[in-house]
């Protein structure tokens, strides 16, 4: 991979990975640092990497930075937590993507990677099994039940009003 194999993966990339690892992490900072580390290491390997191959390799390395982030933090006994935001009892619905969002949210970190990068990203399962180290049926089945929950999830009416 050239500097301008490089330079022409940033523009093309980045946004569509801090999208992913935003939706993944749902914290700002976090997303912009791994963005960062995952374009840092793809700038420190660039001669190993075939430029065709970047787009995949770039959200591998930024899945894994990503759950291990993860684990770090799952790892911490926060002493402050976030307050609540209270629920309006409103009859207006709420706005599609705070819906999706809440949808999002009921799924486990596996199966929201596996749906973002599939439904937002567009990978095929190929790309996605060689993204998380999973084979393809284990992408498929994941998938299959993500969509079952969030399906269940978005058509009960509760949820919805």
């Amino acid at each position: 991979m050239t500097e301008e194999d490089y330079n022409n993966c940033v523009k093309l990339y980045s946004d569509g990975l801090y999208r992913f690892m935003l939706k993944s992490t749902r914290q700002v900072e976090d997303a912009r640092d791994l963005v960062q580390s995952s374009f840092e290491k793809l700038w420190q390997h660039r001669s190993e990497i075939n430029a065709l191959k970047s787009k995949s390799y770039l959200f591998t390395i930024g899945y894994h930075k990503m759950i291990d982030l993860n684990r770090k933090n799952s790892r911490i006994d926060f002493l402050e937590s976030l307050p609540e935001r209270p629920e309006t009892s409103s009859k207006t619905s709420p706005r599609l993507k705070e819906i999706l969002e809440k949808a999002l949210n009921r799924l486990n970190e596996r199966q929201r990677s596996l749906v973002l990068l599939k439904d937002y990203e567009g990978y095929s399962y190929e790309e996605i099994a060689d993204i998380t180290g999973l084979n393809i049926t284990q992408v498929k089945v994941t998938l299959h039940r993500s969509r079952l929950i969030l399906k269940d999830w978005l058509v009960s009416v509760e949820n919805v009003l």
